[in-house]
């Protein structure tokens, strides 16, 4: 087992201490950090004492351990999977090469982008979830956020090491610049436009954990493919703390209709917001938005960055070492779905350049084992009711689909239709206005809020009424 030691200043497991430079670098930001935490963490939640779970090992088995922190005294480090003996680069015009442990000098402008754009996602989501603790539906669902939060964190550390430990003063720059954007702010915005998007309320977290969260899982295995082997044994680890999120998303998306279906069979009624309750057809609504914005994180169906990553060995495909190609893919091709005139179709385009197409489509392919979850649960419930995926040209804002107007269903619509249509799909006002009258603060032990229920188990085999959060 690969322990961590928490008796440096900086928790690691890559002998930090025997390289000052870097350690003196990393001990000058860590204080901005903790400056930035403060300011742009979770809200008004500094000195509660929370029941988390913190890093120990970097072993698959018994990595974490649990127990009551302040978030400011929660020990955030640097930890990198085992490396694998005798590791070889497997794609690109270098597949079957050692993996490099340094920077290669031709690629470096191109590797410093893929961390920084990496990295800038995980301060920006504790950024657009910062208040939203003021209005958590239980203890539980508290607690869980902030393991989410700390964990980007976490996250945030894993991508400044990377920079500083491989990049020297770009790298150290670059490290400052991830802590002065700001979600959401017109002038210095974070990078990818879903973490510049606001998080008002708990039905878009759960969404955001599960569609947004579910993407991270999708760059950060592409990542962990890469020739550059700390950014693979980084992102390996990443991976192990990302699923909580997801699990986070899934199963609280999942309570949410589980509550929504049980008042409906109680009330028999549709109308489920005279109990205080989100009906179907809203919970649709946002995961129509969530879904879509999420699937612009892939960027474009055809992209030249995409093919150049590749064909570097920078950043591969989703489990890129089980495919039985030749993982070189220069005389491949690869269906892409396309605007043709006034239709969407599907095209065989070269593979190389619709690495972002497949990618996208692990990933929707992914979302609907979830929501066949979901729908599993309505079905139980006896209601009439199934949520979908909306396709993948709805609601576009990066790609070919960005000018053009595409119903859940795939139709190609025009600026008409979509305008007296757009309502039954997106989140209105009014609905909006509606989930925030929802979010009144539930902190009484096993107590939950009337529009979710609770969960099936607790945490780290705690029951579900546990004191998970103790309210300063």
């Amino acid at each position: 087992m690969a322990g961590v030691d928490y008796t440096e200043r900086i928790p690691n497991n890559v002998n930090l201490g025997e390289n000052r430079r870097l350690q003196r670098a990393l001990e000058e930001w860590q204080p901005k950090f903790l400056e930035w935490w403060r300011d742009m963490g979770p809200h008004g939640s500094q000195a509660n004492d929370v029941y988390l779970r913190t890093a120990v090992s970097v072993d698959p088995q018994g990595w974490a351990q649990f127990g009551y922190l302040k978030m400011p005294d929660y020990r955030w480090g640097i930890f990198l999977a085992e490396p694998e003996p005798a590791r070889a680069i497997p794609f690109g015009d270098h597949k079957g090469r050692p993996v490099w442990q340094d920077v290669p000098g031709e690629y470096r402008g191109v590797l410093r982008r893929l961390i920084v754009t990496q990295g800038d996602t995980e301060p920006a989501s504790v950024e657009q979830q910062r208040h939203l603790g003021r209005t958590c539906p239980s203890l539980y669902d508290l607690r869980n956020l902030f393991q989410v939060n700390v964990e980007e964190g976490r996250h945030l550390w894993a991508m400044v090491y990377l920079l500083d430990a491989y990049f020297g003063r770009d790298g150290r720059e670059e490290s400052e610049g991830l802590l002065q954007r700001r979600s959401g702010d017109p002038d210095k915005p974070r990078i990818l436009g879903a973490f510049n998007e606001k998080t008002p309320d708990w039905i878009s977290y759960l969404m955001f954990t599960y569609f947004t969260d579910r993407d991270g899982k999708y760059q950060l295995a592409s990542l962990a493919e890469s020739g550059f082997d700390p950014l693979s044994r980084t992102c390996r680890f990443m991976l192990t703390e990302e699923a909580h999120h997801m699990f986070v998303g899934e199963t609280g998306v999942g309570r949410v209709v589980q509550r929504t279906c049980e008042l409906m069979r109680q009330g028999k009624t549709d109308d489920v917001r005279t109990y205080g309750a989100i009906d179907l057809p809203t919970i649709q609504k946002y995961l129509n938005f969530h879904c879509s914005v999420s699937l612009d994180l892939f960027g474009s169906e055809i992209s030249t960055n995409a093919a150049n990553f590749y064909t570097m060995s920078l950043k591969g495909r989703f489990e890129e070492t089980k495919k039985s190609d030749d993982h070189q893919l220069k005389d491949a091709t690869y269906p892409v779905t396309e605007l043709d005139r006034d239709k969407v179709t599907v095209r065989e385009e070269p593979a190389l350049p619709s690495l972002n197409e497949r990618l996208r489509d692990d990933y929707i392919a992914d979302c609907q084992r979830g929501v066949d979850r979901w729908n599993r649960i309505v079905k139980e419930h006896g209601v009439d009711f199934e949520l979908r995926l909306p396709h993948r040209a709805f609601h576009r804002k990066i790609g070919v689909f960005t000018d053009v107007r595409v119903s859940p269903d795939g139709r190609l619509l025009t600026e008409a239709e979509w305008g007296a249509k757009k309502h039954e799909w997106l989140p209105t006002p009014a609905d909006e206005a509606y989930i925030e009258s929802l979010m009144q603060p539930v902190t009484e032990r096993g107590k939950f809020a009337n529009w979710i229920a609770p969960p099936a188990r607790g945490v780290n085999g705690q029951p579900v009424d546990f004191e998970y959060v103790r309210l300063a």
